[in-house]
């Protein structure tokens, strides 16, 4: 295998995570809030965990820190009921038509997530 070949294969490997991290670039720099019962469960298998609550008719896509953060914030699999009714804050994609946030905190039961500490 040729030596340019191998940095190609190497550079094309390292891209795909970052490819897939969520940054903040796409998402407004207002604070948003939205409160919602929960879809579906943490899940925590990729760059970021993240979570489905339901407000209306709409169901959103809530992306929270990576997995070791939100770990970190008391946030896992189990921890909040489906169904469960949810407050999340953070910040609103850019593109209206995709429902998704970037989410900073999500109170439940009187308890506080805050999965990017930092950001307060």
């Amino acid at each position: 295998m040729s030596t340019r070949l191998l940095a190609a294969l190497v550079v094309v490997a390292t891209a795909a995570p970052v490819l897939a991290h969520h940054g903040w670039a796409g998402y407004k720099t207002e604070e948003f809030e939205i409160e919602g019962t929960v879809e579906s469960d943490v899940v925590s298998n990729g760059a970021h965990s993240s979570m489905k609550i339901k407000n209306g008719a709409q169901v959103w896509d809530i992306t929270l820190a990576p997995p070791a953060a939100t770990a970190r914030a008391g946030l896992k699999s189990g921890i909040i009921p489906v169904g469960a009714t949810v407050k999340i804050h953070g910040h609103r994609h850019v593109d209206p038509k995709r429902f998704e946030v970037k989410t900073e905190r999500v109170t439940w039961n009187g308890r506080t997530f805050n999965v990017y500490p930092d950001r307060t």
